[in-house]
């Protein structure tokens, strides 16, 4: 286990945090442990999906698209 020293948060932003791990019922320790952890795994899928994209390409799109049936949808599934 890794201890962040001289990390310096705004006060308001700690006491915010404090609410938040009280509310969950966890310590800030493991609040913010679990911030880091989302925030990497966040960086991790954008430069996964940037390599998908690389893959990617307009025809392959529109040949899946052109599979997908010409058909009003399901009164429960509609937009309007």
């Amino acid at each position: 286990m890794t201890t962040l020293d001289g990390i310096k948060v705004p006060e308001s932003l700690m006491k915010y945090v404090r609410q938040l791990a009280e509310r969950d019922g966890i310590t800030v320790d493991q609040f913010v442990a679990s911030a880091i952890a989302e925030k990497a795994s966040s960086w991790d899928s954008i430069e996964y999906l940037k390599e998908r994209a690389k893959r990617g390409s307009r025809d392959k799109f529109l040949e899946a698209l052109s599979k997908v049936p010409s058909v009003e949808p399901d009164p429960w599934d509609r937009l309007d």
